[in-house]
């Protein structure tokens, strides 16, 4: 009986700390991405049509990480869309991140040199530590969906830093 008492105590002992060590992911405002086109020629409407579910597809990728709890924008998308490119705004998406009571700031750009060569850019702002911006690329070759989906995969997958927890474990 006395062993039972003990080993009872022990796993009570440990609820708290395997609690603490599972913290909430930041909540995370992931912005629709935008277009920097800087080629010879204007986006296209293929451009255009890709911006959504190439944003849908970061936010589900960012989901299953665990890396972030992400928050919706819908809320201020009509304020987006009326205002200049978050990328050029002097914080706006800041602004509109903390709107919807986010911790992290996430925005992204397609940037087109030619139909060839093409960029996708993150940006991801801890609004709560104030660090500055951290930037994330990749480079894709093609202007299709499927370079652009393995682009997004990529960089969730390989540039991004691992979720805070697993960070602190590595160490």
């Amino acid at each position: 009986m006395k062993l039972r008492s003990c080993g009872i105590a022990a796993v009570t002992a440990m609820v708290p700390a395997a609690t603490a060590a599972h913290a909430e992911p930041p909540k995370a405002a992931v912005f629709d991405f935008q277009l920097a086109n800087l080629g010879a020629q204007g986006p296209t409407d293929a451009d255009v049509a890709r911006l959504g579910p190439l944003s849908d597809l970061l936010r589900a990728q960012l989901k299953v990480t665990g890396r972030y709890e992400v928050v919706s924008t819908d809320p201020v998308k009509a304020e987006v869309a009326k205002g200049a490119e978050l990328r050029k705004c002097g914080g706006c998406a800041d602004d509109f991140a903390r709107k919807l009571g986010a911790d992290v700031a996430i925005t992204g750009e397609i940037q087109k040199v030619s139909n060839l060569i093409l960029n996708i850019n993150l940006y991801v702002k801890d609004l709560k530590a104030g660090t500055p911006e951290q930037a994330y690329s990749v480079d894709i070759r093609g202007d299709n969906d499927a370079s652009f989906d393995h682009g997004v995969k990529y960089l969730v997958k390989n540039n991004l830093p691992p979720p805070e927890s697993a960070a602190k474990s590595s160490r």
